[in-house]
């Protein structure tokens, strides 16, 4: 009998709901792990400053600054960060609130909460605050620059103006386009229906009730880099970090939340509960969009395991932020760093790995990191540089004897470096999803390769010009 109750209780305790890693593990053993897996993924990415904040089950696991300020000042858990676009959820919220009140209707018309609206495309009128969420409102970047616009906007009030002007790209409700300006007219309907500034709002309703004390909104990246406690932003190029203030950029509602570690913390454990949300739409707000997973400012997907996520990406040129939170294993990583975006830096591979690490699981580390494709970049610009000494003597040999068709075939092959210059925008706007990136954007994004292509370039101009001087000379 002993045996039998012996066993019962053992597989009991293999049918309950299984606990995280980290817990059946000394918690200083797990955060060792997960200060060597941080401290090795900056220096092989070259970030110079990052955040970590992890919650498990209800409680802050983990809330931590690594690398250092300019000045070489630590980095601390309650360093505040610029969130970027992780803003959007709890822009969404801020609407979700006054839904449960019975100030906004999801499924009403953007338009009759502002009748002064005169949009010259009458679909404008068809567009729903459940389409702004979910970024099917018909609106996009090619339509209507966001982060090209010149000039930016100044207040929240003045982003109906995109309604008044614009001629959408779709029908409202038809297609999925990630467009920011979606966020800002949402913001621009809290503060008007509540009767609050958006930032005021987010703090009293938001910030205060969870005691994210840290945190705060502002209006332009203007703000951002005026502020000495936020750790300055960098780009990457040639594998060297490049301290740089952001260009001028409105983002009140869509990217405006400046945060920590700490308070994130907070706001993860948030998502596990109904505190600031009715039962009904906590699960609206955390479900997927009617056009593919994006919902209402989350990415909400499986994980391998078939679990539910809800995630976000957000991107400045200088700042990049990463968030996922596993809803049925009620976890939640948030990473913050002071480095922008790039072509070689896989950033959400730091929440792959943090996530492994909790699990119990070793991180995969990948050849692919920042240190090695960089390096690779400088052989590559070493390379044409060496190749193209040595064909320079070649050219100068062997020219006269070229045909005037194999002239013009090395001519056409030579002006290719030349061609993808001038085709990055649209290039880097087809592969971005139709995002339509301001030219320092793409410099930030992709310099390694930008000085690569102009050292290319400028050999096949300077091989051209032998081409043709040995060719035609007397």
């Amino acid at each position: 009998m002993y045996i039998a109750i012996g066993c019962l209780l053992l597989l009991c305790s293999v049918w309950t709901t299984p606990g995280s890693a980290a817990e059946a593990r000394d918690k200083t053993e797990v955060l060792r792990d997960i200060d060597e897996y941080m401290n090795r993924s900056m220096k092989a990415n070259h970030i110079k400053a990052a955040s970590l904040a992890i919650v498990n089950k209800e409680e802050v696991f983990y809330a931590k600054g690594y690398g250092t300020f300019a000045d070489g000042q630590s980095v601390r858990g309650n360093t505040p960060f610029p969130i970027a676009s992780l803003s959007k959820s709890f822009t969404a919220l801020a609407v979700l609130q006054l839904a449960d009140n019975g100030r906004i209707d999801l499924d009403a018309a953007y338009a009759s909460y502002f009748p002064e609206l005169a949009p010259r495309d009458s679909r404008v009128r068809d567009i729903t605050v459940r389409h702004l969420l979910n970024q099917t409102s018909g609106l996009n970047d090619k339509i209507n620059p966001d982060m090209t616009r010149t000039p930016q906007f100044q207040s929240l009030h003045e982003t109906n103006r995109l309604l008044t002007e614009a001629q959408l790209a779709h029908r409202p409700g038809t297609a999925y386009s990630y467009h920011n300006p979606n966020y800002a007219l949402l913001a621009n309907l809290v503060e008007s229906v509540s009767g609050e500034r958006f930032s005021d709002y987010l703090n009293r309703h938001i910030f205060e009730p969870l005691g994210m004390n840290h945190t705060f909104s502002v209006s332009t990246t203007q703000q951002i880099d005026e502020n000495e406690t936020i750790p300055l932003g960098h780009y990457l190029s040639l594998g060297r970090p490049v301290g740089r203030s952001e260009p001028l950029w409105f983002i009140d509602g869509p990217a405006g939340i400046i945060s920590t570690a700490e308070d994130m913390s907070l706001w993860m454990l948030a998502q596990y509960d109904d505190r600031l949300l009715s039962p009904e739409l906590l699960k609206q707000y955390h479900a997927a969009g009617a056009i593919g997973p994006y919902g209402m400012g989350w990415l909400a997907e499986q994980d391998e395991s078939g679990g539910r996520t809800i995630s976000h990406g957000g991107i400045f040129w200088t700042y990049k932020s990463e968030e996922t939170v596993y809803l049925d294993e009620r976890m939640g990583i948030a990473v913050m760093f002071n480095s922008g975006l790039n072509a070689f830096v896989n950033y959400s591979a730091f929440i792959d790995g943090i996530a492994a690490i909790m699990r119990g699981e070793k991180p995969e580390t990948s050849f692919l990191n920042g240190r090695n494709l960089e390096t690779i970049m400088i052989a590559l610009i070493l390379a044409t540089l060496v190749w193209g000494v040595y064909a320079y003597f070649r050219i100068r040999r062997r020219s006269k004897s070229l045909t005037i068709g194999k002239l013009i075939l090395i001519t056409v092959a030579r002006l290719i470096p030349i061609l993808i210059l001038l085709s990055l925008s649209p290039l880097v706007t087809f592969v971005g999803g139709g995002r339509v990136l301001p030219w320092f954007g793409i410099w930030t994004t992709l310099s390694s390769a930008i000085i690569w292509l102009v050292v290319w370039s400028l050999v096949n101009l300077v091989h051209l010009a032998c081409h043709y001087s040995t060719r035609f000379s007397e």
